[in-house]
């Protein structure tokens, strides 16, 4: 297990780098970005003040170098102006639009938005999990036509409507707050009880809202891989047997059913991250989703391209994860990665 585990990661960093330098290539890719079109602007001037701040720039920032050498300063593989200073060192760069360090912009919104998504994974699995199993084994009855109408209703929903509704009704029903991370009163103040207790009052409509789609995916893959299991000839070997028919299904066909359902961890955090942008605006949530959205807009470069490879890091990493419990919960997986290795 443990050599399986080397490899992989050997192999999730070979994909980062590549990953790395398609990101990069893609957002230099359109003319004239946010910059550029500063340069450009101090160049239009005429002035000789203007025109010596934008030949600074460009040697700053390593424009008047080819774009493969500006590929391997901004990893810190190469000694750019300011010697060995690029990502591997810790220097994510300077987003031009907030006039602030990349750093400082993301992390304000990393920790947030990380705590909201483990969340939000959490209610997709507690929910998804027993809602999809009754339906399996209650198949054709109440409980599976609601389990289904629950399902129709995450899948057709439009995330931002089910915001402002829930927004609404939710404030109205309950008193529950109405868009932010939390209070007013909590901004900028050390972590404290009062200030944990907002946030996690503030996080149920997100979560609720940004994890139904989720949920009723799930629950009707599980649903579905459950029943075929359920039909297969040693469920009802054991069945005839006299074996407990909660047990006959816990033991096997669940376990087997959970596959595809473990599997798409490594696609789940990205998802939530990407499909949470809409959501994050109608709810004013401190999340990377606006930033990355505002990014792309600007074209602000270094803030853009730190963002993308941050969720691509995020997706190996959930493939990692995915992978290791498919072979803690099927045996079939960790025997064949034994043959494997035995070749």
């Amino acid at each position: 297990m443990l050599r399986y585990v080397l490899r992989r990661c050997l192999t999730m960093m070979g994909t980062l780098i590549v990953i790395s330098a398609l990101i990069f290539l893609i957002i230099n890719l359109p003319e004239g970005n946010f910059l550029t079109n500063r340069i450009r602007e101090l160049m239009a001037t005429g002035e000789e003040g203007s025109i010596a701040k934008a030949r600074f720039l460009m040697a700053q920032y390593s424009l008047d170098q080819p774009i493969l050498r500006q590929y391997v300063i901004w990893l810190g593989l190469w000694p750019g102006p300011d010697g060995f200073s690029g990502l591997l060192q810790g220097d994510f760069g300077y987003s031009f639009e907030f006039d602030r360090q990349v750093w400082d912009i993301v992390a304000e919104a990393m920790w947030f938005t990380i705590g909201l998504n483990l969340v939000v994974v959490l209610f997709v699995y507690l929910t998804a999990l027993p809602l999809g199993a009754l339906a399996a084994v209650r198949a054709n009855t109440w409980v599976d036509y609601l389990a289904a109408l629950v399902g129709y209703i995450g899948l057709a929903t439009p995330n931002f409507l089910l915001a402002l509704v829930l927004m609404y009704y939710g404030n109205k029903a309950v008193g529950l707050p109405i868009g932010g991370g939390m209070a007013k009163e909590f901004l900028d103040q050390p972590m404290s009880f009062a200030k944990f207790g907002s946030i996690m009052i503030h996080l149920i409509a997100p979560v609720v809202v940004i994890g139904t789609a989720g949920m009723a995916g799930m629950m009707r893959r599980l649903r579905a891989n459950l029943m075929d299991e359920l039909g297969k000839p040693y469920v009802v070997t054991a069945a005839a047997k006299g074996v407990p028919p909660t047990r006959a299904v816990i033991k096997y066909p669940l376990r087997m059913a959970l596959n595809p359902f473990i599997a798409d961890i490594g696609n789940l955090l990205p998802q939530l991250i990407s499909g949470s942008v809409l959501v994050s605006v109608v709810m004013s949530l401190p999340t990377i989703g606006p930033i990355l959205l505002s990014a792309l807009r600007s074209q602000d470069i270094f803030l853009s391209g730190f963002i993308l490879l941050f969720v691509s890091a995020l997706t190996l990493v959930g493939m990692l994860i995915s992978d290791l419990l498919l072979a803690v919960v099927d045996p079939r997986i960790r025997l064949s990665g034994k043959a494997g290795g035995a070749r």
